[in-house]
C-alpha cells in the first residue's frame, strides 16, 4: 500500500503553517522543500507543488496582524504576498539548479473544457522538460463576479492531482496525521495510518477548523481525499516539518495517515466529476435506475430542469451523478418527460435523441 516506487507524477502541497515562522516566510524551510524535490527529479520523477502562502506574506509585508477575511482585503494581500512567495521559491530551486514556473488558476480554468485542455498541456510540456510548476490560485481575480473560487488549497491540490493523473498526492500540514477524534478536545484521540473509505465517522472526526491566514482545515483534506480517491490517486497526509518527509514518504516509510483510493476514472470522467456544475437535472427513478446501468439518459426521465445552462455545459443528475448533456435548459425543459422520438418534431432535425450517453455520465458513488 505504501509502495511508490512506481508513483511518477507527485504533487505536493504545503500549507501556509507549514512555510511559516514567525509570521513570515521561513526561507530555511522553503529551500529544504527545494533539496527534497530536487531529489524527486533526480529519480526521473515529475513534481507539481501547490503552494499556500500568498496571503499570508502579503499581511506580513503590510504589517496587518489578524486573520485576513474579506474578498477584497484577501485579493489585496495576494497580489502582494504571491511575488514575494515566487521570490522564495526562485531563490531556494535556483540554488538546486531546478527551474520553475509559477501556475494560477481559477476554477473557470479547470471547469471548461477547452482551457483545461490547454492548462494540462502545457503543464504536461512544463513536467517534460524537468521544470516544477507551482500552483496557487488566482486570488486577484477570484471573485463571485469572475468565478468562483476553489477555497483552500487542499482541494486544490487535489483537483489538480486529479486532472493531471498524478500517482500521488502528498499533503504537507502542520498536523502528523488524521486522527477518530479531536485531539485538541480528546487525550485518547489516536492517529490513523490508513483510512480505506471516508464514511460518515470519518468526516464527524474532520471537524471544521481552519488557522489565521489559511482556509483549510481537516475537512478540508477530507474533501481533498475524496476528490483524488476518484482519480486512483494516493494520498498520503503529514507534518510538513519532519526531517526529509516527503522523500521518506516517497520510500514507503510508515509517516502520516494514507488514503487509498477508491476507483480510477478515465481523464474525461476525472474532469467531468470535478466540475462545478452549471444547472440540475431532477430525474425520476427509473432515469436514476437506468443511468446507474450504465445506460443513456432519456428525456422521457427528467422531472425538473434547474438552473440556465447550454448544451455541453456539466450538470448535476439528481443527487446521483454528474454529466454532459447534450441539450440546453431551455431545450430540457421542452422535452422533459417526452419520448426520444419526439426530439427531433420538437427541436427540428438532426439534433440528438438522449440527453446523455453512458461515456458522459458518472456516478458520484458506486
Amino acid at each position: 500500500m505504501r509502495n511508490f516506487s512506481k508513483s511518477r507524477r507527485i504533487v505536493i502541497k504545503v500549507g501556509t503553517n507549514t512555510l511559516s515562522k514567525d509570521n513570515a516566510i521561513d526561507s530555511e524551510y522553503v529551500l529544504l522543500l527545494a533539496r527534497q524535490i530536487k531529489a524527486l527529479l533526480d529519480d526521473k520523477r515529475q513534481v507539481l507543488l501547490v503552494s499556500s502562502g500568498a496571503i499570508g506574506m502579503g499581511a506580513g509585508r503590510l504589517g496587518y496582524v489578524g486573520r485576513v477575511t474579506g474578498t477584497k482585503r484577501r485579493q489585496a494581500f495576494a497580489a502582494v504576498g504571491q511575488p514575494l512567495l515566487m521570490h522564495e521559491y526562485e531563490k531556494a530551486f535556483s540554488a538546486y539548479n531546478v527551474n520553475i514556473a509559477q501556475v494560477l488558476v481559477t476554477t473557470d480554468v479547470l471547469n471548461n473544457r477547452s482551457s483545461y485542455l490547454n492548462l494540462r498541456n502545457a503543464i504536461d510540456t512544463l513536467l517534460e522538460l524537468d521544470v516544477v510548476p507551482v500552483i496557487n490560485e488566482n486570488d486577484c481575480v477570484s471573485t463571485d463576479e469572475i468565478g468562483k473560487v476553489f477555497g483552500d488549497n487542499d482541494t486544490l491540490s487535489a483537483r489538480v492531482a486529479a486532472k493531471i493523473g498524478a500517482d500521488l498526492l502528498i499533503i504537507l500540514s502542520d498536523i502528523d496525521a488524521f486522527y477518530d477524534k479531536d485531539p485538541k478536545e480528546h487525550k485518547d484521540a489516536a492517529a490513523l495510518e490508513l483510512v480505506t473509505e471516508i464514511t460518515d465517522d470519518i468526516v464527524k472526526a474532520a471537524g471544521k477548523n481552519g488557522s489565521m491566514h489559511s482556509t483549510g482545515g481537516m475537512a478540508t483534506k477530507i474533501k481533498a481525499a475524496r476528490i483524488a480517491s476518484d482519480a486512483g490517486c494516493r494520498i498520503v497526509l503529514a507534518h510538513g516539518r519532519l526531517e526529509n518527509v516527503i522523500n521518506r514518504i516517497v520510500r514507503g516509510e510508515v509517516i502520516g495517515t494514507l488514503f487509498l483510493p477508491k476507483r480510477k476514472l478515465s481523464s474525461r470522467l476525472r474532469w467531468i466529476l470535478n466540475t462545478d456544475p452549471a444547472g440540475v437535472i431532477e430525474l425520476d427513478e427509473g432515469a436514476v435506475k437506468a443511468i446507474s446501468n450504465n445506460k443513456s439518459l432519456l428525456p422521457s426521465g427528467i422531472k425538473a430542469v434547474k438552473g440556465l445552462f447550454d448544451a455541453g455545459s456539466v450538470v448535476m443528475l439528481s443527487d446521483c451523478a454528474k454529466a454532459v448533456t447534450a441539450l440546453s435548459s431551455d431545450e430540457l425543459k421542452r422535452l422533459a418527460g417526452c419520448h426520444s422520438s419526439e426530439i427531433r418534431d420538437i427541436l427540428g432535425d438532426h439534433r440528438k435523441s438522449v440527453v446523455a450517453v453512458p461515456e458522459d455520465i458518472v456516478l458520484l458513488e458506486i
